[in-house]
């Protein structure tokens, strides 16, 4: 059987593979619908996890937020970190619905949320004040001196820093840039955490302001007060004008000590609380501490101001240096504690200050030196010694070296480029010379030109003792040094021959003889012109011992030299003379009238030139009892003196003469042998003078030795009174401050002034011998 193969069509072919298609389109579209049903499942059940997840996320915000609202309207009180942290987390909750406003109620939430968190805020802000006032108190100055060095710490004993500090102020300087100080705490450090913690929130909610306002009123405050119970005060240039120099003084020397005190403590403690209190806020920690500490820098520096401006005087000038020096010695400490811009009025107004300060202290400096030369004053020192102005100048000068550093920085300040030590020596050689030109100006005022060459040495010799001894030199140089100790033996010289010129001419030879005769002997020589000698002799000495006892020369090498000087040129001339022609006079009547002294007796009270007051009221002890008192003794004496001994009791200075003039009549000789005197100043403003000596009498050809007390009491540079007390015993008399025996005492006055009276009549009534 033959197969016979059939072709199959074309149309036959399309259809299988279009049915093909439609099956496998059907089987795709079957498997198509199965995966988006299950697709459209997983996605659904997607939505509703995340549905689920954020309405839990919300319902965990409201729970949070009603948590923290109950702490909220709780308030801060009882447990201010609970409720600062529910102040973070309610702006947690409001940060989370700003982000999710979709959900209907979200608009709702945030208002009610923020309403909450500014009442919170508001709270905070109370709870901030309450907190820093409680902790804020002013520091009491005990504790802010255990803050300080010990060698800037008041005495013990004393109220306040004034008491040490305020004429040290200099001394204080030197020790005190290197000294170690500690600031003291201001706020507990257990506080100081928390009350951080309620700044950075208020500054968070926008309330920077409120923050800085609480911060400053309340620190500003306390810190006034803690340098007002130090005891700063704020004065105007008005008030210091009106002040006294010596309480000015004082008041300067404390607010030295308080400017260091302020910076180095208070204000340097205040700096440490503002940057814990805003960390990490620098420009706000800036803010709040110029804030704080404004009123209290101007309070101190509104001192210093009106001290610079106020009116010059020489006796300013240290004072103006101590404060130059303490802003200096401050100025990096400040810079350091008011950096910032918002401190940039504060640092300006204290560099303003210390170049003020030094301005003023310039002029005032160049003031003294005109001052010292055209000082006019009048006052003249009676006895030649060193005039107060030389002392005043040399004092000056010498503080002018203990500024030596801070004078060099101050002349930097103003002469750039210049050599300080060249300028300082310059100055200090001006000063120096006006002086010299001033004193020689005052030496024109005194009449005997002796005491004018004396004058002139006394002070060219202090300046010249006062440069040896002091840094001066260094800057005078010894040129300066050499050049004035020639002048001070010129002027020795002059006052030796104007003073002693005359009196030596007594002793010469030439005129004695009556023929000319000149011999080694006294043949030829003339009584009578000896006599006449040996009298002028007399005279000009207890004259030139009268007027010279009461001069000065304060310093002891130059005093002996300068008597010794004198007893060079007059005892061997004393000597000569008397041995040539004192038999002529010896051999008359009344010698002891002529020959008054022996060379001894001149040495003696030459020993007594130039001792003042004192000297020459014992040098007159001696002379009225040695006999030999002259009327020239007695003008020591006020016209009502009183003189008193255990025999007689005179009044008035007739009355003394007779007592003292009786003497010859009553004792072959009289003298004071030995003696030392003290003086007193008494609480009435008198003098005492006590002579504590022992006399020697030839009564009736034996000798009698006695121990004396003399006082003599003196007002107004003249005796007042005078006591005798033998054998240092106490006068008895009705009238002393303690009577033992009244009723005898007045006897015994009685008695003495009746014996003064017939020694009164005798010496006929107190008038004077003729010589």
């Amino acid at each position: 059987m033959v197969m016979v193969h059939v072709a199959p069509s074309k149309g036959d072919t399309l259809t299988d593979k279009a049915a093909m298609m439609r099956e496998s389109i059907t089987k795709s579209q079957l498997i198509t619908d199965n995966m988006i049903r299950t697709h459209s499942i997983r996605r659904a059940h997607e939505n509703i996890d995340k549905t689920l997840k954020a309405a839990n996320v919300v319902l965990h915000k409201f729970d949070l937020s009603r948590e923290a609202e109950a702490k909220i309207l709780k308030g801060p009180h009882e447990d201010l970190e609970g409720y600062l942290d529910a102040i973070e987390q309610l702006r947690s909750n409001i940060r989370f619905f700003t982000n999710h406003k979709s959900f209907k109620s979200s608009d709702g939430v945030l208002s009610h949320a923020n309403s909450l968190l500014s009442k919170a805020i508001s709270k905070l802000e109370h709870e901030f004040k309450q907190l820093l006032s409680s902790y804020s108190k002013p520091v009491e100055p005990d504790r802010l001196y255990e803050c300080l060095p010990n060698s800037l710490r008041p005495s013990s004993g004393s109220p306040d820093a004034s008491g040490k500090n305020a004429s040290n102020s200099h001394t204080d300087h030197v020790t005190a840039e290197n000294a170690v100080y500690k600031p003291p705490v201001l706020i507990p450090p257990r506080v100081l955490p928390l009350l951080q913690d309620l700044a950075q929130h208020m500054v968070q909610a926008g309330h920077t302001q409120q923050c800085l306002i609480v911060y400053r009123d309340t620190r500003s405050q306390v810190l006034q007060e803690s340098l007002q119970q130090l005891g700063v005060e704020k004065l105007t240039k008005d008030d210091v004008q009106k002040i006294q120099w010596e309480v000015l003084e004082l008041k300067i020397g404390t607010w030295i000590h308080f400017m260091r005190i302020a910076v180095k403590l208070l204000f340097a403690a205040e700096r440490k609380v503002c940057d814990q209190m805003f960390e990490g806020l620098d420009s706000l920690k800036d803010q709040c501490f110029a804030d704080v500490t404004k009123g209290s820098v101007a309070m101190l520096l509104s001192f210093g101001d009106a001290v610079a401006k106020s009116k010059r005087s020489p006796e300013k000038l240290f004072v103006l240096l101590d404060m130059y020096e303490i802003m200096r010695e401050l100025h990096s400490e400040i810079e350091a504690l008011f950096s910032g811009k918002a401190c940039k009025e504060i640092r300006e107004g204290a560099l303003g200050l210390t170049k003020r300060l030094a301005q003023t202290a310039k002029e005032t400096f160049g003031d003294f030196e005109e001052a010292v030369e055209k000082d006019a004053t009048r006052t003249a020192v009676a006895d030649g010694t060193v005039h107060p102005l030389t002392s005043y100048v040399i004092n000056y000068v010498k503080f002018l070296f203990d500024y030596q550093s801070t004078l060099k920085q101050l002349f930097q300040e103003f002469e750039k480029g210049d050599d300080s030590n060249t300028e300082l020596a310059s100055v200090t050689m001006r000063i120096m010379q006006a002086l010299q030109t001033n004193l020689e100006g005052k030496s024109k005022q005194y009449k005997d030109p002796a005491l004018t060459n004396l004058f002139l040495m006394n002070n060219m010799h202090y300046m010249v003792r006062s440069v040896r001894r002091s840094e001066a030199k260094d800057l005078l140089g010894d040129d300066w040094v050499q050049r004035h100790r020639r002048i001070v033996q010129q002027h020795a010289n002059q006052y030796k021959r104007i003073a002693w010129a005359k009196i030596l001419q007594c002793l010469t030879i030439q005129g004695l003889s009556s023929s000319g005769g000149d011999g080694p002997n006294s043949s030829g020589a003339s009584r009578a012109l000896v006599k006449d000698r040996l009298k002028i002799f007399n005279l000009q000495f207890e004259e030139l011992h009268q007027r010279q006892s009461q001069w000065t020369v304060p310093d002891s090498e130059l005093r002996e030299s300068l008597r010794l000087a004198v007893a060079e040129v007059l005892l061997p001339a004393y000597r000569s003379f008397i041995k040539r022609f004192g038999a002529l006079v010896e051999s008359g009547k009344n010698p002891h009238k002529y020959i008054r002294y022996t060379a001894e007796d001149l040495d003696r009270m030459l020993g007594e030139f130039f001792e003042g007051s004192i000297p020459y009221v014992s040098a007159r002890k001696g002379v009225w009892y040695a006999s030999r008192a002259s009327p020239q003794d007695f003008e020591i004496y006020a016209p009502n003196a009183s003189f008193e001994d255990p025999l007689m009791c005179a009044r008035g200075v007739k009355q003394i003469k007779s007592a003292f003039y009786s003497l010859s009549k009553v004792f072959r000789e009289s003298r004071i042998v030995e003696y030392d005197i003290k003086e007193n100043i008494l609480p009435d403003g008198k003098r005492e003078i006590l002579i504590d000596n022992k006399q020697y009498y030839k009564f009736m050809g034996k000798d009698v030795d006695m121990i004396s007390l003399i006082k003599l009491y003196v007002e107004n540079g003249k005796v007042i009174r005078h006591e005798d007390c033998w054998d240092k015993k106490p006068l008895w008399n009705g009238y002393g401050e303690t009577p033992k025996v009244p009723l005898v005492g007045k006897i015994i006055d009685v008695t003495k002034r009746a014996s003064m009276f017939a020694t009164h009549a005798m010496m006929r009534f107190g008038k004077d011998p003729t010589t």
